[in-house]
């Protein structure tokens, strides 16, 4: 194929793409929005089933691994604060990624990339906080501050097996327990990981003209979620294990679900949803059988004075037949009588 072929074909694509976008603003919240969250209603039920586990392993005592004192020696860091507060973890991973895509909706009036997107999002944040809770109950690793959450005074005990008697805190205790994977990570994860691979798809990344300013605005929330997990390691709450797996965990689980609802992001249409695409699809199929019905019965209008003639013309020429017919009979008759 030859390179000015390869050009035309890359132009017809944008042209297609441009026809798509004009397109947009046809459905809107007010106009799809009811529609659209009765289709989707069953997954917003199983989003509760999701936060009612969430709860329920957030309360459950996590396993209390033997700790001995030969252990001891990596888990005296000193008890410290948290950087970033378990208060903010939902405002910078949900609510400023739903922010931006009402940002994007009220540009683009598309309720299907508003809808799925915040219902990736959502569904991507607690899908991973239900399995990070769950394995932190299941492995029950302790806290690189766990001497100072047992012992608060600075006084072990331990009893015959050598197995740490705590005094401290009860729920202190409980969260000493919960070192394995990083909660902060996995939710920085998988809040601002949707949210990146939702910018790389609108502002067209991967559409081969090299723009790095784009990938500097991809890499930004990714920047933050990994500034969280190193903030772990440094107030002593996490190992650097626990913000890696956390990290992967949230990153694995945001990808499962924005290509859920999304294409990816390097795709020709990788700015919009699936629904969109299929609505604009059936949209069009629609309109194209309405236009054929529509040319068959102007045809078949035109064509009817036509068929009336063609019959009128059928009709005299049978009566001419007829008469026809009945001179030639009249003629036998005659030349058999010997009147001819």
């Amino acid at each position: 194929m030859a390179w000015w072929d390869l050009r035309s074909l890359s132009r017809f694509w944008v042209a297609q793409e441009r026809m798509r976008e004009v397109q947009l603003g046809a459905h809107t919240v007010r106009s799809h929005g009811i529609m659209i969250a009765r289709t989707h209603m069953h997954d917003w039920l199983i989003l509760m089933l999701l936060l009612l586990i969430e709860a329920f392993l957030y309360e459950i005592h996590p396993f209390y691994r033997f700790v001995g004192k030969d252990m001891m020696s990596d888990l005296k860091y000193p008890l410290k604060s948290n950087t970033v507060p378990v208060w903010a973890v939902p405002i910078y991973s949900v609510l400023l990624p739903i922010a931006i895509f009402l940002i994007v909706y009220f540009r683009r009036r598309d309720v299907y990339d508003l809808h799925h997107a915040i219902l990736g999002l959502v569904f991507s944040v607690l899908v991973t906080a239900v399995i990070t809770d769950a394995i932190k109950d299941a492995v029950g690793r302790p806290r690189p501050d766990f001497f100072w959450r047992c012992f608060p005074d600075g006084k072990d005990v331990y009893d015959t097996l050598g197995n740490v008697v705590c005094h401290g805190d009860k729920i202190v205790i409980k969260e000493g327990h919960k070192s394995f994977p990083s909660g902060h990570t996995s939710w920085s994860f998988a809040g601002l990981g949707f949210l990146s691979l939702y910018l790389s798809g609108k502002i067209k990344v991967f559409d081969r003209r090299g723009h790095v300013a784009k990938l500097c605005l991809v890499f930004l929330p990714l920047l933050v979620a990994s500034l969280v997990g190193v903030s772990r390691v440094d107030d002593y709450w996490h190992h650097w294990q626990d913000v890696f797996a956390g990290g992967l965990l949230g990153l694995t689980v945001a990808t499962f679900c924005y290509l859920q609802f999304f294409p990816p992001p390097y795709h020709a249409e990788g700015w919009g949803p699936y629904a969109y695409f299929r609505e604009l699809e059936e949209s069009r199929s629609s309109t194209q059988a309405a236009n054929a019905v529509n040319g068959c019965n102007v045809q078949a209008m035109e064509a009817q004075p036509q068929v009336d003639n063609a019959h009128d013309e059928r009709s005299i020429h049978g009566c001419m037949g007829l008469t026809l017919a009945r001179n030639s009979n009249t003629t036998l008759e005659e030349i058999e009588s010997g009147r001819r």
